[in-house]
């Protein structure tokens, strides 16, 4: 699919900032759209594996995305970079549109089973390896250096509202034609986010920034990981973002839910610990839009981390839901201000021609390790219980924020002016 970008100057972005520029506001709406697709094409396929097949088929056939994502990210990353962002992105946009749209057909007008819903998830699995890397890389295209850290608060409320308003949507759709109906209203948000990327423009980019990619794929690929692994302030960066993901995403997944049921929350209890979570990240988010720069980005980013690793060891010793909401407001405020300065610091950090390969890298670890720990979370809860684990898990976060604070680039690191 050629996609030809209309090109922008520096001079154009400059004076315009990110949350008043129609430029970026277009790029927002489209990636947003995609997001909630994303949530309804989800709650979708669950509700479709379940009805189709046992508890088993059905867990199996939601985690048949994660393989190929997990196993093609880093190939995604050199496509992001050999091709554009921009077009990348429209491309794996259609393909999923393609996907959904056609098994929401089947569904409509057959009983297929579950084998239909596998494909989709392997094939959703598979654009979502290409898609995540041009996803991050493009923000850097749409804006000036120094709106960066704006667009990384912006990004955060579209995927919090993407968040909150795809659950209902897909869930109505369901309730008003089943499965099918719910897949027809996925690939139609999916497809809004088509036109809108096709009318954003790109920034142009600097001579040396353009020509960092070149001969085979592989070259291209070793060379994007030396280039992280010899910067000052990406290679520690990368590394406390993983040990952030990996002690971060088993308690506040399956650990919050196994916290909740032991202490007698209920449903309902997880529910109000999850929305201050929420409000608490959407909070740093709209904080980052509103300033658009914080200074002292590597210093706060740091310090935010070891706030937020105490705060997730002092969850599992909430006394009553209300207590463990207030932690939570806390948890979220915290990891939103440090994964969204962390969001900006690649951005700013990268050269461009890098930036596929950057954001792939930082979404594998986020994406294909992190979420290892959700089942050894589980596991050492039922030997251990949850105060133990949550404690560790804090001390996993808190590595990475002493990984942060002991490299002396990234601590002094600053966003542009």
């Amino acid at each position: 699919m050629t996609v030809t970008a209309p090109v922008r100057s520096e001079r154009d972005t400059a004076g315009h900032p990110a949350h008043r520029d129609g430029n970026v506001l277009r790029w927002l709406a489209a990636y947003t759209a995609s997001m909630m697709g994303d949530n309804v094409y989800y709650l979708a396929l669950s509700w479709a594996a379940v009805r189709a097949g046992t508890p088993a088929q059905a867990g199996l056939v939601m985690a048949a995305s994660a393989v190929p994502r997990a196993l093609l990210m880093l190939g995604g990353g050199v496509i992001a970079d050999r091709l554009g962002p921009r077009r990348v992105v429209i491309g794996s946009d259609a393909v999923r549109c393609a996907a959904v749209l056609a098994v929401a057909v089947l569904l409509f007008t057959t009983d297929p089973g579950l084998w239909p819903l596998a494909v989709l998830a392997v094939v959703f699995g598979t654009v979502d390896a290409v898609f995540m890397p041009a996803v991050g890389a493009l923000p850097a295209r749409v804006t000036s250096r120094d709106q960066l850290a704006r667009v990384q608060g912006m990004r955060g409320l579209g995927i919090r509202f993407a968040s909150v308003a795809g659950g209902p949507l897909g869930g109505l759709g369901v309730a008003l034609g089943g499965a099918a109906a719910a897949f027809g209203l996925a690939a139609l948000l999916i497809a809004v986010s088509v036109p809108l990327l096709v009318s954003v423009r790109m920034r142009e980019l600097p001579a040396d920034d353009t020509a960092a990619s070149g001969g085979t794929a592989w070259r291209d690929l070793v060379a994007g990981l030396h280039y992280i692994r010899r910067h000052r302030v990406l290679a520690p960066l990368v590394l406390a973002i993983a040990l952030g993901d990996l002690g971060f995403v088993g308690p506040l997944n399956v650990g919050l839910a196994l916290l909740a049921d032991e202490r007698g929350w209920g449903a309902s209890g997880m529910g109000w610990v999850l929305a201050g979570f929420g409000v608490g990240a959407g909070a740093a988010s709209l904080l980052l839009t509103v300033r658009g720069r914080v200074p002292h980005a590597g210093h706060v980013m740091a310090y935010a981390c070891v706030a937020g690793s105490v705060a997730i060891g002092a969850l599992a010793y909430a006394p009553d839901v209300a207590a463990a909401v207030g932690v939570a407001l806390l948890v979220g405020g915290l990891a939103g201000l440090s994964g969204a300065l962390c969001g900006a610091l690649l951005q700013t950090q990268s050269d461009p021609a890098y930036l596929g390969r950057v954001t792939a890298v930082a979404s594998l670890v986020s994406l294909g390790f992190a979420p290892l720990s959700m089942p050894l979370s589980a596991a050492a809860i039922g030997t251990w219980g949850t105060r133990p684990v949550f404690v560790v898990s804090a001390l996993v976060c808190g590595l990475g924020a002493m990984v942060a604070l002991g490299a002396r680039d990234l601590r002094r690191a600053e966003l542009p002016r």
